[in-house]
């Protein structure tokens, strides 16, 4: 008698989301958070079980150190020695000052290596992003770096209004820093990047910019909204 050939299910595609914070703010208090919030729990609903792995990070919270010149020696070896993959970057590491400082990369570069998904919930602060943010970006960023094939989901929060047409557009130096580098050093095309967020969030306690709450709560409303959609797309 001839045994059937045993039918096997072929295993669920996992995907990665790792999803990083940078308001000072507490989630209650805070439209960047609000809106990456949204975008995590549209994608974990797209995502369930084994389908969808969301790291989460909170750059705040548990501030990451800044860089140091032990650092600086790591990449200075990397661009040496023309090491483009990753997964040599621990050649670098030569001495103890190193692998101090190759102990805090490696768990943030490992997080950023495994994600097919990028959210960077991020406010506005002086025109710029957080220094924390900016501390994780230095601690993981390597010459000649490419994160090609990843998408970035940036849900950032605006004291006042700096969108197209807007008298401050010029100082927006905050997704236009994030595109620029997304673009010039991690090799990711504009397709792959999509920036959503809420603007004039200091009309809430700002008297000169009280005439403009309701732009503030339709920018918000419409933040949330993109953010949904861009999680169920993901």
């Amino acid at each position: 008698m001839t045994t059937p050939p045993t039918q096997t299910t072929p295993p669920t595609p996992t995907t990665t989301l790792l999803h990083l914070d940078a308001s000072a703010r507490r989630a209650r208090r805070s439209f960047s958070r609000e809106a990456g919030d949204a975008v995590a729990a549209a994608w974990r609903a797209s995502h369930p079980g084994p389908a969808g792995i969301h790291v989460h990070r909170d750059l705040a919270r548990t501030p990451v150190p800044q860089i140091g010149e032990a650092w600086t020696e790591l990449c200075d070896y990397v661009l040496e020695h023309e090491i483009t993959d990753p997964a040599r970057y621990r050649e670098a590491v030569r001495t103890p000052a190193q692998e101090a400082a190759w102990a805090v990369v490696e768990p943030l570069l490992s997080e950023l290596l495994a994600a097919d998904v990028v959210l960077i919930a991020t406010p506005m602060y002086n025109y710029s992003v957080p220094a924390s943010l900016k501390a994780w970006i230095d601690q993981v960023t390597f010459p000649r770096m490419s994160l090609a094939g990843r998408r970035f989901v940036v849900a950032y929060a605006r004291g006042g209004a700096y969108g197209p047409g807007t008298p401050r557009r010029p100082f927006d130096h905050q997704e236009r820093y994030l595109r620029d580098f997304f673009a010039g050093h991690f090799a990711v095309p504009d397709e792959d990047m999509t920036f959503l967020g809420t603007e004039l969030a200091n009309s809430l306690t700002d008297p000169a910019l009280a005439g403009r709450r309701d732009a503030h709560d339709a920018s918000r409303a419409a933040a949330l909204e993109a953010a949904r959609r861009t999680g169920e797309s993901l």
